[in-house]
């Protein structure tokens, strides 16, 4: 379980995101990181959000690559998105998949989602994903990203505990707009089955999975999951699928072991993270298997009993000490309930186990930052520059750098780690004025100094901004130097 994850996910989207809580924290820069606008209380019901977390990343990446390689689509120009809803939906548009955690909790094993992502791709193949222009009549609009372990318990409503990781941000469009004909579903059907063909996996799930969910025909509109309001589901459709779906010679291929591990570990954690009441009693003590032990303890985590929750982590770190997912866990764990000393060693040993997962170096960046000490800021901070390299657009790194710099009295660079911060989550417009400050404390023709003008250049700058940069030759007909 130790492949690293892929990087950053802005995508599509389906409407604006609630805003997760945040703590009132120990930030030096509170009122320089502009975070006022976010802070609101927990996301509740069937709030939407984005979720970054780098295990169900890194498995919906593995059951995605076969597809979308079998689709002649390169997997690393694909980002996946997590989005934390009960809902029960799945989208694919150009360069974007997303998968809602109300269907990867529904569907019962890899090759129904397999199904549904091919199912998906099928859309993408034909041209499906951007009829008639209403993708961008939609319009854009920007939404928190979060990110992490911790902002998985924000958004269970576990608050206290969720400062660490309030992530990236990028700007998404809406897929209210993609809705599809009887026709299209058919060829879609027909494509996604060739190409779960082509990649020597079964047509079964797909079957499956439609067939399960057949008597959503006979719902009114409203009362339909989102999925099958876009995608008209009827019986004819169904049987046509499994007609067709029987005769290729992968029908009786079922998941192998390794794969069906994966995806009830997947199932477990975002249970016990979304709803630790019920795993509890899904996952009793009487199951003494990986996913269930793993559900428990991220379940008591979220209950506010950390002692319990990491007693099981203990255990299972006995059993898997190479598994840098459970490092992360414990180091989040200690990190949230205070304990951030102990949280050094456990983040350490993940990002060590793990040092291509970017969301690690910043749970181990922000535990460094956090503790009184000038070497262990130092090094905070080189971690926090090492994620973005790899996740350049990671928004919650630059709101740590910003603190880290901060502390070290580096006004310049905590002004444009600031600006990085607001333009990645999409308020260009602080993202302008701080970038405007931080050049006023820069060295001038610096890369950071220029990187700083660069952004004031694409923020929406006003005229005066244009005028002063003109004037100080810092711009020649709309380019930087």
């Amino acid at each position: 379980m130790a492949s690293p994850l892929p990087i950053p996910f802005p995508g599509a989207f389906l409407r604006q995101l609630k805003p997760v809580r945040r703590l009132a924290g120990r930030l030096a820069l509170a009122a320089t990181l502009a975070l006022a606008p976010l802070a609101a209380q927990a996301q509740q019901g069937k709030g939407l959000s984005l979720i970054r977390d780098t295990e169900i990343e890194a498995i919906l990446e593995a059951d995605s690559r076969p597809i979308l390689e079998a689709a002649g689509i390169n997997p690393d120009s694909i980002e996946i998105l997590l989005i934390g809803s009960r809902e029960l939906n799945a989208f694919a548009a150009p360069g974007t998949m997303g998968f809602f955690t109300g269907l990867i909790l529904e569907s019962e094993n890899p090759n129904q989602l397999q199904g549904v992502i091919a199912h998906e791709v099928g859309h993408l193949a034909a041209g499906h994903s951007a009829r008639s222009g209403e993708m961008q009549r939609a319009g854009m609009q920007p939404f928190l990203l979060t990110m992490g372990l911790g902002v998985l318990a924000a958004f269970a409503g576990a608050g206290d505990a969720a400062i660490a990781l309030m992530g990236s941000a990028s700007q998404f469009g809406t897929l209210a707009a993609l809705g599809y004909s009887r026709e299209q579903e058919s060829r879609a059907d027909q494509a996604g089955l060739n190409i779960l063909d082509r990649a020597g996996l079964s047509g079964r799930g797909l079957v499956e999975f439609f067939d399960n969910f057949r008597y959503q025909e006979v719902f009114q509109e409203a009362r339909r999951y989102a999925y099958f309001r876009s995608h008209p589901l009827s019986s004819e459709r169904i049987d046509t699928l499994r007609r067709k779906a029987e005769t290729l010679p992968d029908w009786d291929k079922v998941d192998s072991d390794e794969a069906m591990e994966r995806h009830r570990i997947m199932q477990a954690k975002l249970q016990g993270f979304l709803n630790p009441q019920r795993a509890i009693v899904d996952y009793s003590e009487a199951d003494k298997s990986y996913p269930a032990r793993y559900a428990r303890a991220i379940a008591y985590y979220q209950m506010k009993e950390p002692d319990q929750a990491l007693r099981l982590i203990e255990a299972l770190l006995t059993e898997q000490p190479e598994n840098a997912y459970l490092w992360e866990l414990k180091g989040q764990i200690l990190f949230e309930f205070g304990r951030t000393a102990e949280a050094e060693a456990p983040q350490r040993r993940s990002v060590e186990l793990m040092p291509e997962a970017p969301l690690l170096r910043v749970n181990l960046g922000q535990t460094l930052i956090a503790m009184n000490d000038d070497a262990k800021l130092d090094e905070g901070i080189n971690e926090l520059r090492k994620a973005l390299t790899q996740e350049n657009d990671n928004a919650v790194a630059w709101r740590l750098l910003a603190e880290g710099h901060d502390r070290r009295g580096e006004d310049g660079a905590a002004r444009l780690a600031t600006a990085e911060y607001n333009f990645h989550v999409g308020d260009r417009q602080q993202a302008r004025v701080f970038a405007m400050r931080a050049r006023d404390l820069l060295t001038r023709d610096t890369p950071e100094w220029r990187r700083a003008t660069d952004i004031v250049l694409t923020s929406n700058p006003s005229r005066d901004d244009l005028r002063e940069l003109a004037q100080e030759g810092a711009i020649r007909s709309g380019s930087v130097r």
